[in-house]
């Protein structure tokens, strides 16, 4: 029962979802919810039979809103797809109910929502611990008519790569085995890692890890994974559904004291249209099933096999028996 919306082009939604976003910050300003979500905050939980899903335009989310959309079509949804660029377009729309369902990231969401509460400087909500960091999205999330699902296994977070090579000649499996070694290590990165907290400073702090410097080659790029590769750094940061790393030689070193916060993928959905038992367990078929692993797969599906995202999607989910054959 899915299909993908057409009656209005790309540029043209993306254009009422931002004339949305502005219209929310505005409403923000005033102190309290818009008239236009009033209604959904105090509604019950709602079960429209129409649902649209958005991404945000990247592989993975495209990956899971076709997931998402597959799974609700099979519970009897009829569901359209929007590729909206990002959360700042997204989220007001969502409230509003242009978008009902969207895959999200439970720690980033959580920080993002309580600075867009509580202000830009207001201390962080989200922690390695995801029934903390759930609980906590839960309080920002409700008030604005959303429900944040329940999370899946799968996470999507920083994560730090060194080439295969150096890690069997040093014996490394975790960082902490890398901050034990005391080994210099020059970090391949953005630039804003000098500074940001689960970053260079994280490591220092957290593992005792010597970072004599960060390389501004990027996240997770082609050319901070050469760096790595070839020896001009030691570790790259990257994500932990990157599956481009054995490309380059590369493994990762497990977060064994949890620096970085709980990213699970969850489904954000709006309440008065998508809050339903039905929906829900519909979605968290995927939830039960989807792993880390999985996800970097699906990716590199996409990403290097140049396979459509909707039929990875569907094929994965087959696999999995979520969805009949075709």
């Amino acid at each position: 029962m899915t299909r993908v919306r057409t009656a209005a082009p790309r540029s043209a939604v993306l254009a009422v979802l931002a004339v949305l976003a502005g219209s929310a910050a505005l409403a923000g300003c005033s102190g309290g919810p818009s008239l236009e979500t009033r209604g959904a905050i105090t509604a019950s939980p709602g079960d429209s039979r129409h649902l649209s899903i958005g991404s945000a335009g990247f592989t993975e989310s495209e990956l899971l809103a076709q997931m998402y959309a597959a799974l609700l079509g099979h519970a009897g949804y009829h569901t359209d797809l929007l590729t909206v660029g990002n959360r700042e377009l997204y989220e007001p729309a969502l409230e509003s109910g242009q978008i009902d369902v969207v895959p999200e990231y439970a720690a980033t969401l959580a920080d993002w929502l309580n600075s867009k509460t509580h202000g830009p400087h207001a201390a962080p909500v989200a922690s390695p611990d995801i029934r903390s960091t759930m609980a906590a999205l839960r309080k920002l999330t409700g008030p604005r008519g959303l429900t944040a699902l329940p999370a899946g296994r799968a996470v999507d977070q920083n994560a730090f790569a060194v080439s295969a090579s150096y890690a069997a000649r040093h014996r490394l499996a975790t960082l902490s085995d890398l901050g034990r070694a005391k080994l210099p290590v020059r970090l391949a990165a953005g630039d804003e890692c000098v500074q940001r907290p689960f970053c260079a400073p994280g490591l220092r702090r957290v593992y005792g890890i010597t970072v004599t410097a960060v390389d501004p080659k990027g996240v997770g790029t082609t050319p901070a994974k050469q760096a790595v590769q070839n020896g001009q750094d030691q570790m790259v940061l990257t994500t932990s559904t990157d599956a481009t790393l054995g490309q380059f030689g590369l493994v990762l070193l497990t977060d064994d004291r949890k620096l970085q916060n709980a990213d699970n993928v969850i489904p954000l959905v709006n309440r008065s249209r998508a809050g339903s038992a039905r929906a829900a367990a519909a979605l968290d078929r995927l939830n039960k099933v989807l792993t880390t692993a999985d996800l970097a797969q699906l990716n590199a599906r996409v990403d290097s096999w140049r396979r459509l995202p909707a039929d990875v999607a569907h094929n994965y989910l087959v696999g999995k028996g979520l969805l009949p054959k075709r």
